[in-house]
């Protein structure tokens, strides 16, 4: 392990303390993040679909995308920020490939993703008679 490698584990464990959820793209999260107005600060949360997501170590980060007023808002976020006080898993999504980007040309019925069922009988997002 060079020198590089073992500061950002360094860095990592410091900073894996936050409350992060654990997430995939399709995911619907919500993203509390710190905003500074002048002297001030304070945390507004960013609600959306994990659209991408990129491990890279300390250099990983995820891109969330919301509609906003019929505008649709993507951000980008460093996974190991200061800036990112935590993120929750609002809901769990099915889908079958690791980058959304197609989201963005469709709005409405066809933008929407289905939830991932998970529990007891369920194996990915199929039924299974479980034994009683």
């Amino acid at each position: 392990m060079n020198i590089i490698e073992t500061l950002e584990h360094e860095q990592m464990q410091t900073l894996a303390n936050k409350k992060i959820a654990d997430f995939t793209s399709g995911d619907t999260v919500k993203v509390n993040v710190k905003i500074k107005e002048g002297e001030r600060e304070r945390i507004q949360a960013f609600e959306g679909v994990c659209i991408a997501r990129k491990s890279r170590g300390l250099g990983s980060s995820f891109t969330v995308r919301k509609v906003s007023y019929g505008e649709g808002v993507e951000r980008v976020f460093a996974l190991y920020s200061p800036l990112v006080e935590s993120v929750e898993l609002v809901r769990k999504g099915h889908v079958r490939r690791a980058k959304l980007y197609y989201l963005r040309d469709r709005s409405g019925k066809s933008a929407r993703i289905r939830e991932r069922k998970t529990g007891a009988g369920f194996r990915g997002n199929k039924k299974v008679a479980v034994a009683s």
